[in-house]
């Protein structure tokens, strides 16, 4: 029996397979245009940016540095091209070693670049490109192109290297470049200018290559390169230059630094020169040097060792960082003080015995018999030390620290360079907070009497003393003293100057100034502490010689060099402004166990104003008899167009090397035409404003008084142990 088919519920069938189907094609291309949607639509800008990114490698680079001039246009720091030799360890099959020991046979790698390679491999990521080998010569690139096959990942690269074309002259004023470290990486990732470093491995390390690192790094560029699939470049799509770093124009005069650094020689110490009418830094010395192109490249290690293991410490910045007492230079402050405060009068005199009695202590001068009858303006004049304990004894340490304070003892003087040590400016509240055992925390009054020569406690930065002098010279104006003098505006291509902050300004009484600044004329003239080594000078000067001990002198006890280790002997200070109506420099320097400040300091400081204000340099037998060795040649070379460098404002070219004695006695004529000349030996003082009358202080009998407060002998040169207070920096 035949079964008949039933057409409707095939038919039925048949529509629902054709439904489903339909619905499965229809929700497929609906999951495709959805997903199209969010791709190209919704994700457009991401996935695009990626691709992008993916086709298009973008290659930095790296900005020419900022050149460091003088005030005259000197190129103290360039920058030179050269090529390296360049090893990328990701990219070198095999062992970087076996890579390393190949390229030995083609170009000279000596076991310091290993050791310098590998410090790098240490410090950065396997897919950047590390130096080897710099400063190829034409030959060794040569040779190395012709093989380049053999020695995949390693490339050699042009390269811009820092260079001070002066070497050590000027060094710790200008630093020095080096590679960028871990630290200094990773402080450069967690800031703003983090992509403005990429492709850079060098940085400012000290001085001004440090503290001006954004100006002189300048803004890094870039090239947009279309790669392939594999990474190759196909093509250049774009590039924005670099822009260079700004050009720089420090107020010194590298030939009154270098002047300065050969009358040195080879003795220890420092010196600063400061315009006091504006706080541009002249001079910046410290001795002795260091030759800043060791660092530029990293330093071999017997070069670190023998300038890290020298007992002369020439890498200590000791015009910011060595700390010093500054002996008799501080008087002057004291006798300003005591007049302003009413300790003493300019006409109150008394007859010095040669020592200061108290507690059964002799505080000691350094003339055993004495200077006489003493008045302020002698007191100035001789350095009596005695005169000056009593100031203290009467004064008090608090009272003087306040007024000491303002000239800028004891602070951070603002400049425009890192790591400024504060020193020491001593008070009751100081000795507290420094020292641990009740007893040592008990301010005695022995403490400051010491204080009244520049003694004891007392421990300033040469900047600091040069910052003071040049506030007393202007009258009471403090600036922030500034070694950069102007910086290149890119838009306009020029110059424009750096203006110093005034600090703090003093109301100094004129009458008080006019007896002060006539005392620190006086150490200058005939009878004065320095006057040897001023005499027929033909301007006039204010100065105050100052010798500072380095240990402490018993009582039963006479302080003789010959018989002490070079490192135990005096420090030779010395503090000077000119011309003395009408200062435009002002300098206080430091010769380290040299002895006492006018025969040893001073003779510096006077072939140094000689050439500031006459222009007349000194011979090489000159220098060589003040510093008892011969100075050395360089080559000074003057920034312009070829560098790019836009006209430096005010500059002048130096003069002749050696001046003639012609030319001497011209000059020394002509200065002595529109300068004020010393008076005559024997002629009658000029008559000077004195200060108020003030008959309740001071009143000491004629012989050195004596206390009855018992309390601990101190000597005159007590000195407080060693901290750990980085701010008050590194005594010496």
């Amino acid at each position: 029996m035949t079964e008949l088919r039933d057409i409707e519920r095939e038919l039925w069938r048949f529509r629902r397979r054709l439904i489903l189907a339909a619905g499965a094609v229809i929700l497929s291309f609906a999951l495709l245009v959805g997903r199209w949607v969010w791709l190209q639509v919704l994700r457009h800008r991401q996935f695009s940016t990626q691709a992008q990114d993916n086709r298009i490698a973008l290659v930095p680079i790296p900005p020419q540095r900022g050149l460091i001039l003088d005030r005259n246009g000197i190129i103290l720091a360039n920058n030179y091209a050269a090529y390296t030799l360049e090893i990328t360890p990701s990219k070198v099959p095999g062992t970087l070693q076996q890579t390393i020991d190949a390229l030995k046979a083609i170009v000279p790698i000596t076991p310091f670049d290993e050791r310098r390679f590998n410090n790098l491999l240490a410090q950065s990521r396997r897919f950047e490109s590390l130096p080897i080998l710099n400063k190829l010569s034409d030959d060794q690139v040569a040779r190395f192109v012709a093989q380049r096959f053999r020695f995949p990942g390693v490339n050699v690269r042009a390269r811009l290297f820092r260079n001070y074309p002066l070497g050590p002259l000027g060094c710790h004023l200008l630093g020095y470049i080096g590679r960028i470290n871990q630290a200094e990486q990773q402080r450069i990732d967690d800031s703003d200018d983090a992509s403005n470093y990429l492709g850079t491995d060098h940085i400012g390390k000290l001085g001004v290559e440090q503290a001006y690192e954004s100006q002189l790094h300048g803004v890094t560029g870039y090239e947009e390169v279309e790669v392939n699939a594999t990474g190759r470049p196909v093509r250049k799509i774009k590039t924005v230059p670099a822009t260079p770093g700004q050009n720089l124009v420090l107020g010194v005069d590298i030939r009154l630094q270098k002047l300065i650094e050969d009358l040195y020689g080879t003795r220890r110490g420092a010196c600063v020169a400061i315009d006091p009418r504006n706080g541009e830094v002249l001079a910046f010395v410290s001795m002795p040097t260091f030759d800043p192109n060791l660092f530029v490249d990293g330093i071999d290690q017997a070069n670190w060792d023998a300038l890290n293991t020298s007992p002369d410490r020439p890498l200590l910045n000791r015009v910011l960082r060595g700390t010093f007492p500054p002996g008799s230079t501080y008087k002057p402050y004291l006798a300003l003080g005591a007049l302003t405060e009413g300790i003493r009068t300019a006409q109150w005199s008394f007859r010095d015995p040669g020592y200061f009695l108290f507690a059964g202590h002799r505080f000691r001068d350094d003339v055993p018999g004495g200077h006489g009858v003493v008045d302020m303006h002698k007191a100035i004049q001789v350095s009596c030390d005695v005169y000056f304990y009593m100031v203290a004894h009467d004064w008090g340490v608090d009272g003087m620290a306040k007024w000491t304070q303002q000239f800028g003892f004891g602070q951070a003087t603002g400049i425009d360079l890192l790591g400024e040590a504060k020193g020491v400016l001593p008070s009751k509240e100081w000795k507290r907070r420094a020292f641990r055992t009740p007893a040592q925390k008990v301010w005695y009054p022995g403490d400051t009497i010491s204080l009244g020569i520049g003694q004891g406690y007392n421990t300033f930065t040469p900047l600091q003393m040069a910052t003071a002098l040049s506030t007393l010279a202007n009258k009471g104006t403090r600036y922030a003293p500034r070694v950069v003098r102007a910086i290149e505006d890119m838009n306009t291509r020029r110059f424009t100057p750096v203006q110093a902050p005034v600090v703090e300004r003093i109301d100094l009484n004129p009458a008080y100034w006019e007896v002060v600044h006539g005392g620190m004329m006086a150490v200058n003239q005939t009878g004065g502490t320095a006057a040897q080594a001023f005499a027929g000078a033909a301007y006039t000067s204010a100065g105050k010689t100052g010798t500072a001990q380095v240990f402490t002198v018993a009582q039963n006890q006479t302080y003789d060099a010959k018989d002490l280790a070079h490192h135990l002997r005096d420090h030779a200070l010395y503090t000077v402004y000119a011309p003395a109506d009408d200062p435009v420099i002002a300098l206080a320097m430091i010769v380290e166990n040299a002895g006492f400040g006018g025969m040893a300091a001073a003779p510096i400081a006077r072939k140094a104003l000689d050439y500031h204000l006459l222009g007349i340099y000194p011979s090489d037998e000159e220098i060589e008899k003040i510093s008892g060795a011969k100075p050395r040649p360089v080559q000074f070379l003057y920034a312009g167009e070829r560098e790019g460098v836009p006209p430096v404002p005010g500059a002048k070219p130096p003069p002749a090397p050696q001046a003639s004695a012609a030319s001497a006695a011209s000059a020394a004529s002509a200065a002595a035409a529109v300068r004020p000349a010393p008076p005559a030996a024997g002629s009658a003082p000029a008559a000077k404003p004195t200060a108020l009358d003030t008959d309740a202080v001071g009143r000491y009998p004629t012989v050195a008084c004596s206390g009855g407060v018992r309390a601990p002998l101190f000597t005159r040169f007590g000195a407080r142990p060693d901290v750990t207070d980085d701010s008050e920096g590194v005594r010496l």
